[in-house]
């Protein structure tokens, strides 16, 4: 009775209001914790109580957990060892404590561990103190999904590298906040200019950062400021490492290539520079004099406009090495994105071979086995940029004499930025499971970055994550599945995504099978989803790339320098890549890959248009044209979207009310989003194509009454920027920005109950009020201030970034009566609006 009773009394405090801050590590009551405490020994033995090692750490969690997970408290261990503990600690550290215990150990490599839980003892044993902990969080990853049976468990990572970058800005008026790409608040490291004085969420961060087994965490922007190398920032850096320590993640640092001018004062940042050369090697004996385990130096040099060694005429591997040389003494890696483009040579309309692909196989091509050891190239995993689907970047098939590294985003810049929810870990699935076939041998990209294919002894991942302050850490719940999912995918690259999902779910929402069935449902379809009512066929993401890298903007992919092109005009589209009359790309490949690529026929189909130039009326294997293709899926990726919010509700009552209503109102969010994506792309290829779609939906909305087309008063027509942003391409706006609008129409539809759903835009420039009514009876108000309550980088145009959706449900609407909107402007925000649909109960426009 007293499990019980404590089950009901400790759960309980789960229940409420949950606000993100512990996610998976909840340690919460599990439905069988009498049965597992049974299972569990009382007493634990920790083989080093020095305050901030890893394997004290280790003991404290363990504590703390199995008394949240179990209601067992733990008694420390006195002098006499008992017969049967709990046991933590490194393999040196259990042999020197017991010395006549004879067991056979498997072979553990650095950061391993071992678990053995039998007849009543449990071993945790690392390789290093570092390992002992990732076994300890193991461990009660077990208990926590219900298992403490015996068992054993030997695990070894596959790659050693395992990061994280953060692009936090040491100003809190950076790009973004003070973290570019970065949707969930602002810096947990920096402020105004400094470290932060409290690191208490750098060093939570780290907690939650160690229990997936990330080792390191670069703390700064890839566009680095130079003044970071002060004396007081090393200060504050060091400050931050003391706070990553006890859980064993190192510290990195991102570098600006030409510090040495400005911030050393020096007249060069020539690699070969003698005065250059000591300037670094001086900053680097200055950080290690601080922070002794410094895991090394990210840097991104000779790319969009920055300089580097090629500013010199040195090669990438000159610059490289000059930091790697500074680091040796001291262990220390040197990561060196292969991130290197010039958009200020990419002109697309001089040459039909321009291609931003091919930079990457160019730079670093002829360089292979000309960098010293202790540098890796970080390549990020496509060609291009994150986008929602890219083949395999081809240089990791170039370099087999250096160590490589892949770079996936968490943070989803391109990708909905944690406002749309898509699970990634099925797209790193796709990748690290692609074969490249080098020397026609066996060549998955998961074993070229574990060092197996190459026998690398140093490369890895590295993931770019940007939490921020916001509790949710990600700006999101579930977005955070997918930094769970890189740890573990980090690790062990045979992860299965639903697996790791499943695990997530548990630890972080608990065991109800309809919650776990549900986050699945949700999580797996998200992504395609999202690629289809964005961009398919290997066309990219068509975000807007010159603003905010989130909404709706096709037209702004062409004719511009930065290169993620799509080529459409009036008949075609798709970047010709290939060997034969493209700009070469599919080359880069080993020749079984190249030959896929090379012809439409055998190019994957979700991928045809990143490899070929197509007319519109291409027919497909599935018999439809690509223009009908798009319109397709861009309305079936939006009816997905659509059963999200109804699907979640299903949880009501099943998880604490706080975290529902957060998850609830983004999939509310994203299916009204999911709209604007689909007509935004719809209409402007129907638009450049002229090509209607065969079943009649592109620009043909019989529920929707237009703004335009409603009287106004102090409300005035706008022309809306990219025209396809908007229905009909027109909005209306307040006339200025003090007076209020009001714009209404007489109802012709038949009587009954409808959705009556309001797009309208939502500005980063003010939050203006709208209310709806009919004949004067008040239907809903709400206010734009979306960019409070929805993690996205902020936007300032009426656009398809800030256009949004509100629905009112079960509304009953009379034949006849007057519908209007009052819109109240505030700042700059003209209070704007798009349409008003009704729809028949059920119906989506």
């Amino acid at each position: 009775m007293k499990g019980v009773l404590w089950l009901l009394v400790f759960g309980a405090s789960f229940v409420v209001a949950e606000d993100g801050l512990n996610a998976w590590l909840r340690y919460a009551p599990v439905p069988n914790a009498d049965a597992l405490r049974a299972q569990i020994p009382t007493t634990l033995v920790v083989l080093n109580t020095t305050e901030g090692s890893p394997v004290n750490t280790a003991g404290k969690e363990l504590s703390q957990g199995l008394k949240g997970i179990v209601g067992l408290r733990l008694a420390p261990c006195g002098k006499s060892r008992p017969r049967q503990a709990l046991t933590v600690g490194t393999v040196a550290q259990f042999l020197d404590a017991n010395p006549t215990v004879r067991f056979d150990l498997p072979e553990l490599i650095n950061d391993g561990f071992y678990i053995s839980v039998s007849g009543g003892n449990v071993r945790i044993l690392g390789q290093n103190e570092r390992g002992a902990l990732y076994g300890a969080f193991h461990y009660l990853s077990l208990v926590s999904q219900g298992n403490a049976s015996d068992l054993v468990v030997t695990s070894n990572p596959e790659a050693p590298v395992r990061w994280v970058n953060q692009w936090d800005n040491m100003q809190d008026g950076g790009t973004h906040g003070s973290v570019e790409r970065g949707y969930g608040g602002p810096s947990i490291f920096f402020w105004q200019g400094r470290i932060r004085p409290d690191l208490t969420r750098a060093g939570q961060y780290a907690r939650l950062l160690a229990s997936i087994g990330i080792n390191a965490v670069v703390v700064n922007n890839v566009n680095a400021n130079a003044t970071l190398l002060s004396p007081e920032n090393m200060d504050g850096l060091a400050r931050i490492a003391n706070a990553f320590r006890p859980y064993g993640v190192q510290l990195g640092l991102s570098l600006n290539f030409a510090s040495p001018e400005l911030y050393g004062g020096l007249h060069t940042s020539d690699p070969f520079d003698k005065s250059v050369i000591a300037f670094w090697q001086n900053v680097t004996d200055n950080l290690y004099s601080r922070i002794p385990d410094m895991a090394g130096y990210l840097v991104k040099a000779n790319s969009e406009g920055q300089p580097g060694p090629l500013t010199y005429n040195r090669t990438l591997a000159d610059g490289a090495n000059m930091f790697a040389r500074t680091l040796q003494k001291y262990g220390g890696i040197c990561m060196f994105r292969a991130f290197v483009y010039d958009y200020r040579t990419l002109n697309q309309t001089l040459s039909w071979k321009a291609d931003r692909a091919n930079a990457a196989v160019e730079y670093f091509d002829k360089l292979d086995g000309k960098f010293e050891p202790n540098v890796v190239i970080q390549i990020k995993y496509g060609p291009i940029d994150f986008q929602v689907r890219e083949p395999v970047s081809p240089l990791f098939s170039h370099l087999q004499n250096t160590g490589s590294a892949i770079e996936l985003q968490i943070t989803q810049e391109y990708l909905g930025q944690q406002a749309h929810l898509v699970y990634l870990a099925p797209m790193w699935k796709e990748l690290l499971d692609f074969d490249l076939r080098v020397e026609s041998k066996p060549s998955k990209l998961s074993d070229i970055v574990s060092g197996k294919r190459f026998n690398q002894t140093l490369s890895g991942y590295a993931g770019v994550v940007n939490v921020g302050m916001n509790s949710t850490w990600l700006g999101s719940h579930l977005a955070m599945s997918n930094l769970y999912a890189y740890g573990k995918m980090a690790w062990t690259s045979s992860t299965t995504p639903e697996g790791v999902l499943g695990e997530w779910t548990k630890l972080t929402f608990g065991h109800d099978a309809q919650v776990i069935d549900v986050i699945k449902r949700l999580s797996m379809a998200s992504w395609p989803a999202y690629e289809d009512y964005s961009g398919n066929l290997g066309v990219q993401t068509l975000t807007d790339i010159l603003n905010a890298h989130y909404g709706p903007n096709p037209g702004s992919q062409d004719g511009n320098p930065w290169g993620q092109w799509t080529r459409a005009d009036a008949f075609s589209i798709g970047m010709d890549r290939t060997d034969k009359n493209g700009t070469g790309f599919a080359g880069q490949y080993p020749p079984e890959v190249a030959a896929m690529y090379e012809e439409v026929e055998t190019t994957p189909e979700n991928l045809i248009l990143w490899f070929h130039h197509l007319p519109y009326t291409h027919v497909l294997k599935s018999g439809k044209t690509i223009i009908q293709h798009f319109y397709d899926a861009h309305y079936r990726g939006s009816a997905v979207a659509q059963t999200f919010p109804e699907i979640w509700k299903t949880l009501k009552g099943k998880i604490d009310q706080e975290r529902f209503d957060h998850v609830l109102f983004r999939l509310v969010y994203q299916a009204g989003h999911a709209i604007v994506w689909r007509d935004s792309i719809c209409n402007f290829y129907f638009n450049k194509s002229g090509i209607p779609d065969e079943l009649g939906r592109v620009g043909n909305y019989r529920y929707r009454i237009e703004a335009e087309n409603m009287d106004l008063k102090g409300y005035k027509i706008y022309n809306v920027q990219p025209f396809e942003a908007a229905s009909k391409g027109r909005a209306i706006v307040t006339v200025n920005n003090s007076t209020q609008g009001i714009a209404s129409t007489t109802i012709s539809a038949e009587s009954g109950k409808y959705d009556v759903a309001v797009n309208y835009y939502d500005q980063a420039i003010g939050n203006s009020t709208w209310e709806l009514y009919l004949d004067d009876s008040l239907v809903g108000r709400w206010k734009g201030d979306l960019e409070y309550t929805i993690g996205k980088a902020p936007v300032f145009y009426i656009d398809g970034q800030t256009a949004t959706r509100i629905t009112f449900k079960g509304i009953q609407v009379t034949k006849g009566s007057s519908l209007k909107i009052v819109g109240t402007p505030d700042g700059m925000e003209p209070a704007p609006v798009d349409y008003v649909s009704l729809l028949p109960e059920g119906l989506v426009d």
